[in-house]
């Protein structure tokens, strides 16, 4: 079992930026892929970024790419999620999420392939 809570969230203006953070607990968190996916009123979660048990790969969905960084650090259990050139479509509540994936340098894009998810940390940028 695998606990992920998010940290970080708030209220920005357009073009602000922010570091959300998602720290880890029970199992060896370098054994796990980790994801960002968010949610905004009215829509369904959408995929952000992801990152590999290592951090050798990352991927971005196309709405962040340049903008938003995936990050890890393993000896902090803890991953991160840096949002530059906020605008207000970001607005949103922002996950993480973990699949057990320990080999070779694989991210996974789709909600369907993590096993673990935090609660969510509320992301407000106004314009």
């Amino acid at each position: 079992q695998v606990q992920l809570v998010e940290s970080g969230g708030g209220l920005v203006q357009a073009g602000g930026s922010l570091r959300l953070s998602c720290a880890a607990s029970g199992r060896t968190f370098s054994s796990y892929a980790m994801g960002w996916f968010r949610q905004a009123p009215g829509k369904e979660r959408e995929f952000v970024a992801a990152i590999s048990w290592s951090g050798g790969s990352t991927y971005y969905a196309d709405s962040v790419k340049g903008r938003f960084t995936i990050s890890r650090a393993n000896a902090k259990n803890t991953a991160y999620l840096q949002m530059n050139s906020l605008k207000p479509e970001d607005t949103a509540v922002y996950y993480c999420a973990a699949v057990y994936s320990p080999y070779g340098s694989s991210w996974y894009g789709r909600e369907l392939e993590y096993d673990y998810w935090g609660q969510g940390t509320q992301v407000t940028v106004s314009s």
